[in-house]
């Protein structure tokens, strides 16, 4: 999952940089010169062919350069899409406070290793102008927690409940696949000089949860994976805005409702994301 994110990551960043990149075609001429020798003196001819070079050049100074202003016309759209690619960190919050309380003090996570991965794979919308459209999508998001604690979440219980156990873990990850269902509000600036945009976009956004998993690595018992019946929320809404410029910009998620169900020593735990988004 690393590897595939940050391999996104690269090649997002990569056409996002080079669809920046100036593209000019010059010119160049080569001049031959024939000297022929005949019995009525000496002829010398003169040909000059013109040579095509394209040249790539990268600058961030303005120049006088004519784009072409893309123009969409109002009207329905439906269309599969892969865009909206966002990689980010992922964080609980706890009543308000980003500091566990002592009944989640089990769910003790590593921030820096703690990941939120989520893209579009289809949209259907309706465009107002060019610069305004509304539209629902549909894709998918997985939320990994990497927990500190040497501790096993339980499946199939009444509400959440765990195990302390007697091993130290190499990894204990708790993590959660849902289809992810935004409404989003879209503006867009007009191309500027460097012929880009500025972008915002927010909404609501629901989850209908897909699975909830719990994977360990440890000495004693190797590899080993759980999945489903964790307790999560099998629907979750919240909020999203995302802003930028270019094909390049930030995310931020958050998600009103609790993150578990039936649970009351977890009420009021919510899940919150942040970081970059690729493709508008």
């Amino acid at each position: 999952m690393k590897r595939l994110i940050f391999t996104l990551i690269a090649a997002g960043f990569t056409t996002a940089l080079f669809a920046q990149n100036n593209a000019d075609s010059v010119f160049t001429t080569t001049t031959t010169i024939t000297t022929t020798t005949t019995a009525k003196g000496t002829v010398t001819d003169t040909v000059i062919r013109k040579k095509r070079k394209l040249k790539f050049s990268f600058s961030t100074e303005n120049r006088d350069t004519v784009y072409k202003e893309a123009s969409k016309h109002p009207g329905w759209s439906f269309t599969p899409t892969f865009s909206r690619v966002d990689i980010g960190f992922a964080t609980l919050v706890d009543n308000g406070s980003f500091t566990l309380s002592p009944e989640n003090e089990f769910l003790r996570y590593r921030s820096w290793k703690s990941s939120n991965f989520g893209f579009d794979l289809l949209e259907l919308g309706y465009r107002f102008n060019s610069s305004f459209k509304i539209y629902a999508s549909a894709g998918f998001d997985w939320t990994r927690f990497r927990l500190r604690e040497n501790v096993t979440p339980l499946r199939f219980q009444d509400q959440l409940t765990y195990s302390v156990d007697d091993i130290d873990y190499d990894k204990n990850v708790f993590s959660s696949t849902y289809l992810r269902l935004p409404l989003s509000f879209y503006w867009r600036s007009k191309n500027d000089n460097a012929g880009h945009r500025f972008h915002i976009v927010a909404g609501p956004i629901f989850g209908l949860l897909i699975d909830g998993h719990v994977r360990q690595k440890s000495l004693e018992n190797g590899d080993q994976h759980f999945r489903a019946g964790f307790n999560l929320a099998k629907v979750r809404y919240g909020g999203f805005l995302r802003a930028g410029y270019g094909g390049i910009g930030f995310f931020a998620k958050y998600y009103a409702n609790d993150m578990f169900e039936d649970s009351p020593a977890q009420k009021g735990l919510k899940n919150f994301s942040f970081g970059a988004t690729v493709g508008f």
